[in-house]
């Protein structure tokens, strides 16, 4: 008998804080116009999923969840700080009488926690998990648990399915080459989720991938396309061509020395570089063991970048033992010092399952542990551990100087203003992310 079984996935979304009246105006118009396209993870399971299944989403970026949509089974995916968010949908589904399944980053580290909300939890990659999973169901068979036990092979890893997300219809869509990453940061998620060694789908499946995607302007969701060079300008020298602008993560080893690289990122369409400068003190970039980094070239590095005509997008964490007393005056100076076009600045967040939480949580250093609190990236989120050298009201105020030097005043117009001479796209990128913060 072929079962057909009608699937919902839902993205969960927390608002950010946000205290100006201005900003809170933009924020409900431009957040429906311009954020990235949902979760690429639902596109890729809508892809290994049968047809004959039908299949709608909710994201709660854009919309209101509907509680009495008609559906069979509920698909959640998550990270950390989405989580309390998470579990009040999934109650209220099952408090309705629906199967629901989690899945994701946070659900993978703590599946016994998930599986209070769920009937059913997957650890790890989905993309084999599944259709077996759907089968089980269509059987009367759910398991409680499912488990990917090795990382999906780069060759399996589908083409996104697109259709399914087609009412958002946002500017940016989401691609992914590579999986993993091996640098191993103490604070990264990334190594714990994806594994420490590097996965590279063929090139010819990320090029017809891209060719089928509707949208001009993409961002690659790789932990770095600089982790093997040799096969990123292969994937830069296919695009070409193709017509796309694009944004991605990258390494200060390569951005800074490379100029092949950067000449064929630059002709394959890139825009603009993310890069995870993560502090302006070295000894703290020793301990983290982030070898591809040196401070003193940070700003040859961006000299390097801008020359090809694509902008910077620098993060910076705030929270490191060894961060200096001026953590907040330094941090700034340097970052327009390098002339940044762009930066991130957060407060370091001990992610479940990363190396961080396992020593904070040993050191008995962790004081809060409402999931709410880990929102990485969204300014007013609190300090969740107790610093080394400094109380947790002091790093915060670090952190909230920084963002308010770094974002508001006549600063912002300045950096948009020097980045009109890269070119019209990443220039246009800049003004866009200055203004709004995205």
């Amino acid at each position: 008998m072929v079962v057909e079984i009608e699937i919902l996935f839902i993205q969960p979304f927390i608002k950010p804080e946000i205290r100006s009246a201005f900003f809170k105006l933009m924020y409900s118009y431009f957040s429906k116009i311009a954020f990235f396209d949902t979760y690429l993870a639902f596109q890729q399971l809508a892809a290994v999923t049968p047809r004959r299944h039908s299949i709608k989403i909710f994201d709660e970026r854009f919309e209101n969840i509907n509680f009495n949509e008609r559906c069979d089974i509920v698909g959640i995916t998550f990270p950390t700080g989405f989580a309390p968010r998470a579990y009040e949908i999934a109650d209220e589904f099952r408090r309705r009488g629906k199967t629901v399944v989690l899945g994701g980053p946070h659900v993978s580290i703590l599946p016994e926690e998930a599986k209070q909300h769920a009937d059913s939890v997957v650890i790890g990659e989905a993309e084999l998990i599944w259709p077996q999973l759907l089968k089980d169901y269509e059987n009367g068979g759910l398991k409680p648990f499912y488990k990917q036990e090795i990382p999906v092979s780069a060759e399996l890893i589908p083409p996104a399915r697109r259709d399914i997300t087609a009412k958002y219809c946002k500017p940016v869509a989401r691609v992914q080459a590579t999986r993993g990453c091996p640098i191993g940061c103490e604070f990264c998620g990334v190594p714990v989720i994806e594994g420490r060694y590097l996965r590279k789908r063929p090139i010819e499946n990320v090029i017809e991938e891209i060719k089928s995607i509707p949208q001009r302007f993409l961002i690659f969701s790789d932990a770095s396309l600089t982790i093997d060079p040799s096969y990123t300008k292969s994937l830069f020298q296919e695009m070409k061509g193709l017509g796309k602008k694009f944004s991605c993560f990258g390494n200060t080893d390569v951005l800074g020395r490379d100029d092949e690289f950067l000449k064929l990122a630059k002709e394959a369409g890139c825009i603009l570089w993310y890069v995870g400068f993560e502090s302006v003190s070295q000894e703290v970039i020793d301990k983290l063991g982030k070898k591809t980094n040196v401070v003193k070239e940070y700003a040859s590095v961006v000299e390097k970048i801008h020359e090809y005509k694509m902008a910077v997008s620098g993060s910076f964490i705030f929270g490191f033992d060894e961060d200096p007393k001026d953590l907040s005056d330094r941090t700034v100076k340097v970052m327009n010092e390098i002339n940044l076009d762009l930066a991130e600045i957060n407060v370091l967040t001990p992610f479940p399952g990363t190396p961080l939480f396992e020593r904070l949580e040993r050191e008995g250093r962790i004081t809060i542990k409402d999931w709410f609190h880990y929102r990485e990236g969204q300014h007013g989120t609190e300090v969740v551990f107790e610093p080394k050298n400094m109380s947790r009201e002091e790093l915060y105020d670090h952190y909230d100087t920084a963002f308010r030097k770094w974002f508001y005043g006549l600063s912002s117009i300045k950096r948009i203003s020097k980045s009109i001479k890269i070119g019209f796209y990443p220039s246009l990128y800049v003004a866009l992310a200055n203004t709004f913060h995205i």
